[in-house]
């Protein structure tokens, strides 16, 4: 591969952009067949609530603990950025990038040629996580785990220039590849840990409606980067969901303008959305009602992912439902699918909530599932 002309020479990396594990076409795959379960395993999906990923706090064996109580049929690998620099989002995922080295700067994280402190930091906090999960999710079914995109991911680590990643079509393209052989590696990492354990893959794509509609700044700040074409979105997004097709691949964006065609075609099996925003709208309820029956599984961000944003004491589960229940009834599904379909969970990540909150909001989203197994009379 040349010099993308970032700056960095990405061909001493040895990783070939565009480069796939898995040939598969990219249409949407019945999210029955993918990470098909060991026999006795239950499916992944069945009568689950579960988490977006991130918590508020600084202690790994802390929150895992409380997820194992909370969220038992789908435990998640907590992310717990209060910690600080390595365990946001973009230091979290570079941490497990391959033969592609990041460190913080002044704006942010930035590509450079060799690890240093920054993202041993960042791989330290992972693996903590990762010791933290080994032991209290052991005899799990499945664990869940969740990562930044490459769109997003590309959209926050900057090249060596001080220009986003975005911005270079190779550079995408080496992140793309890079992000898909070190998730594979992860998820290699959780199995050995948890040998009896399912992995379910969750791609956080908050910044995907912004690639697409060309609306990110620039590093001057006086200009916005070029939109990305939708299918050439797709094409990324498909070197890592065909890499792990042997796993559930959950896409998540809580944006009201989510692009979900794009995320179908992209190969995932299931979407996580913010179900409160969508209201009536035929535009915004036909993309998800075509996902569903297209085999994807949807999971309903519905309870709030911040302690009396919407909420209080008295709040009724009932209420807590009304989203999934509404959006349900208008897409005109018989209610009978919806343990088969829905996994209910927070609107977003939790990490802004409170520690009673955030312990709360898992048990409603528990409670939620056991719910939709048998609808109260009235609901």
């Amino acid at each position: 591969m040349a010099d993308t002309g970032s700056g960095i020479d990405l061909s001493a990396t040895g990783i070939a952009s565009g480069t796939t594990t898995d040939a598969r076409a990219t249409d949407p795959v019945d999210a029955t067949s993918a990470g098909a379960p060991a026999p006795g395993r239950r499916a992944w999906h069945a009568g689950a609530a579960t988490g977006i990923g991130s918590l508020p706090g600084d202690s790994a064996d802390e929150a895992t603990r409380t997820v194992a109580g909370e969220l038992p049929e789908l435990p998640h690998l907590v992310e717990l950025p209060d910690r600080g620099v390595g365990a946001d989002m973009a230091g979290r995922t570079a941490a497990l990038l391959v033969e592609i080295y990041s460190e913080v700067v002044p704006s942010g994280w930035r590509i450079t040629r060799r690890p240093g402190r920054d993202i041993q930091r960042a791989k330290d906090f992972l693996h903590w996580d990762l010791d933290a999960a080994q032991q209290h999710y052991e005899g799990a079914d499945w664990v869940k785990t969740q990562l930044c995109g490459p769109w997003t991911l590309a959209a926050l680590l900057e090249l060596p220039n001080g220009h986003r990643a975005l911005t270079d079509t190779g550079a995408v393209d080496d992140l793309a590849v890079s992000l898909a052989e070190g998730v594979l590696a992860h998820v290699d990492e959780l199995s050995r840990r948890l040998p009896r354990t399912g992995v379910v893959v969750q791609l956080d794509e908050p910044l995907l409606p912004s690639v697409l509609a060309g609306n990110l700044p620039t590093a001057s700040g006086f200009g916005t980067v070029r939109a990305v074409a939708g299918q050439r979105a797709a094409e990324v997004l498909a070197v890592v969901t065909e890499t792990l097709a042997e796993h559930p691949r959950i896409a998540h964006c809580c944006h009201p303008a989510a692009p979900l065609g794009l995320l179908r075609a992209a190969g995932f099996d299931a979407l996580s959305l913010d179900l409160t925003t969508v209201g009536s709208a035929a535009a915004r309820l036909d993309p998800i009602g075509e996902a569903i029956e297209a085999g994807m599984l949807l999971l309903a961000g519905t309870v709030s992912a911040v302690s009396g944003a919407t909420s209080g004491p008295r709040t009724s589960l009932q209420t807590w439902a009304s989203p999934i229940l509404q959006t349900w009834d208008r897409l005109g599904f018989n209610r009978s699918r919806l343990p088969d379909i829905v996994v209910p969970t927070p609107t977003c990540g939790l990490a802004g909530a409170s520690a009673d909150w955030s312990v709360r909001a898992m048990q409603i989203c528990r409670e939620l599932a056991q719910a939709l197994q048998d609808l109260p009379e009235g609901w």
